[in-house]
């Protein structure tokens, strides 16, 4: 009896505890993301060199911040493009930013190895804090933020069809000089 009400008082204590920081999630209140017009969160984690990687390190670049995971079919058609594109404007004036989104090492070191080609700065969010951050819920999710620092579109999901209107979105925000210099330069 006595062990009994003790198991019963233990679990009162503990949901009473933990109820609070769950409410948020049982109610179905998704994390918020930052809209265009915001300031984005800053940190963005660790590239796989070990840098800090933030956003207001790249003020002057459009930065291009994209949460994938290895098991995204639609992310892994994503990359790719995001690739040529970074290598077509080059980092003077474009960083893209690929967060791996809540996957172990392994699953983010296999991506990696199997796109060695694919020149991004990518990042892996093992625990989740840097998509939480920006309310990622899923994927693909990107963010695209002008030269002073602002988000200016946020993307979910990713086809063929959408790759027109992002890369005008994005050109957009290049400065003049960059488009009106010759291709591959």
């Amino acid at each position: 009896m006595i062990r009994r009400t003790m198991t019963q008082l233990a679990a009162g204590l503990l949901l009473a505890f933990f109820l609070p920081a769950l409410l948020p999630a049982m109610a179905g209140n998704p994390p918020i993301q930052p809209k265009p017009g915001e300031i984005p969160p800053d940190e963005l984690g660790h590239s796989v060199s070990g840098d800090d990687i933030t956003v207001s390190g790249h003020k002057g670049k459009v930065v291009i911040v994209t949460f994938w995971a290895s098991w995204c079919g639609p992310c892994r058609q994503e990359l790719p493009v995001l690739g040529k594109l970074q290598k077509a404007v080059g980092r003077e004036h474009l960083e893209v930013i690929a967060i791996n989104f809540k996957e172990d090492q392994r699953e983010f070191r296999n991506v990696l190895r199997a796109n060695k080609d694919i020149a991004l700065t990518y990042v892996h969010d093992r625990r989740g804090a840097i998509s939480d951050r920006y309310g990622v819920t899923s994927l693909p999710n990107m963010f695209i933020i002008d030269r002073d620092g602002r988000i200016a579109h946020v993307h979910r999901g990713y086809s063929p069809e959408m790759l027109d209107g992002f890369i005008n979105e994005m050109l957009a925000l290049l400065p003049e000089e960059v488009l009106s210099r010759p291709a591959g330069t």
